[in-house]
């Protein structure tokens, strides 16, 4: 018996790095995945890895800033694995610049996707998980939204928006056996630090400046992820809502 066996697993941004290797790791452990991105290819390479490993997984387009998009990805998921027992919310996008050299344009893409986007899912979800009186959702976060980051002004006011967000999700639906947890990462190896490291001019020195910051000495790894956000998940978990975890190889290190 594995941990996720007969659960139903919706990862959005599950075609990208930190997205693909939780998807990869829930079949591992037994979860039909449901594999949501805006790049369709890119979810049905991480779709076709895990059916190629013997997992079950399905590679749906998903557009989160638009809600028809998401109605419709989250009905396609229900209807081809049942409903869904686990939501994470990962996808992302990020721009580095100093908030006075940004665009309202820009603050809009912002919002959309990195708080708007989270809202669209939980409002999708959480309806059919109140009505089954259970249900996991892990939110992904960032250390920006802890303890901020220069050249990411909005990116970090969306994502401690989804922190409080999360926070009272938990107590909301808490009593419908609802837990909603947060994962922070810290700078980790994937196409958005890569394109927030060219945003600054400088990606050799700016990543060197990361790594001597990190007390366990290197950038993250999409691999170093999947635990907390399975932990949440699972019902180890069970007895904890509400929490906020950074997993940035100590990088901040918040009581």
């Amino acid at each position: 018996m594995k941990r996720f066996d007969d659960r139903t697993v919706i990862v959005t941004g599950g075609g990208g790095g930190i997205g693909g290797a939780a998807c990869r790791r829930f079949a591992q452990e037994g979860a039909r995945v449901a594999v949501f991105d805006v790049n369709l290819e890119a979810a049905e390479k991480v779709a076709a890895a895990i059916q190629g490993d013997g997992g079950t997984a399905k590679a749906i387009r998903c557009d989160i800033t638009d809600r028809s998009s998401v109605d419709a990805a989250v009905a396609a998921a229900e209807a081809a694995f049942g409903p869904t027992g686990v939501l994470v919310n990962n996808a992302g996008w990020d721009v580095f610049r100093p908030f006075t050299k940004t665009e309202p344009a820009q603050w809009d893409r912002l919002i959309a996707i990195n708080l708007t986007g989270a809202l669209h899912m939980h409002h999708a979800v959480l309806p059919g998980m109140v009505a089954r009186k259970t249900g996991r959702i892990v939110n992904i976060a960032s250390d920006a939204a802890r303890v901020g980051s220069s050249g990411e002004a909005v990116y970090a006011a969306c994502k401690g928006g989804i922190v409080a967000f999360s926070k009272t999700i938990a107590r909301e639906h808490a009593r419908h056996g609802i837990t909603v947890n947060v994962v922070c990462p810290g700078p980790t190896d994937t196409a958005l630090f890569a394109d927030y490291k060219e945003g600054a001019g400088n990606p050799e020195k700016l990543e060197e400046a990361f790594r001597r910051s990190i007390p366990l000495g290197r950038i993250g790894q999409p691999e170093d992820l999947p635990g907390a956000i399975l932990f949440f998940a699972s019902d180890d978990a069970r007895y904890v809502t509400g929490q906020v975890l950074s997993v940035s190889g100590g990088l901040t290190m918040n009581g």
